[in-house]
């Protein structure tokens, strides 16, 4: 099997059957991240759309890169935090010219029936530090701590240090 650097490397040269190979690879996966942060399934599917979009503006920058994996998850990382700001000015603006005050959020409606340790462990990742929960999400994603340190831009030590500190809390929230 072709590594995604490699992959990429032929995207640059034109070779579109690599885009949809590395488009396979990730599809699933990324949307699960892209869903961990945005509640909406559908806005989900535009941010992936918009992610692999994005690979392809690049592939004309002609761009190398280094760490295919956490260069995509960066890319929907910040594409999340765009529609998320985008989200609070719209609520805000609509908040504003209707002269009521903002409401809370809505909470994510769960599609499927999970198991009851899957939902501790997600009731646990919930009440988590923002940081860590995004920590767990990426980290779940598949990403290595090398590649966590790239897209949170953090040194290799301080993520390890907060994967201590999630596996600390989340063992005393499921022991709770």
């Amino acid at each position: 099997m072709r590594s995604d650097e490699a992959l990429y490397e032929q995207l640059l040269q034109g070779d579109l059957d690599a885009f949809d190979a590395l488009y396979a690879r990730y599809e699933r996966h990324l949307f699960g991240f892209i869903v961990s942060h945005i509640s909406d399934r559908t806005e989900a599917e535009d941010v992936l759309h918009d992610a692999f979009i994005a690979v392809l503006r690049e592939r004309k920058a002609g761009s190398s890169v280094t760490c295919f994996r956490a260069w995509l998850f960066q890319i929907a990382r910040n594409l999340c935090c765009n529609r998320l700001r985008s989200r609070q000015r719209g609520a805000a603006a609509l908040a504003a010219v209707a002269r009521i005050p903002e409401s809370p959020a809505e909470l994510p409606e769960q599609a499927l029936q999970q198991q009851q340790t899957t939902a501790v462990l997600n009731s646990a990742v919930a009440r988590l530090p923002t940081q860590l929960a995004e920590l767990f999400r990426l980290r779940a994603g598949g990403l290595s701590y090398e590649e966590l340190a790239q897209v949170l831009a953090l040194p290799l030590g301080t993520v390890k240090s907060r994967m201590h500190e999630l596996i600390s809390r989340l063992r005393a929230e499921m022991q709770a």
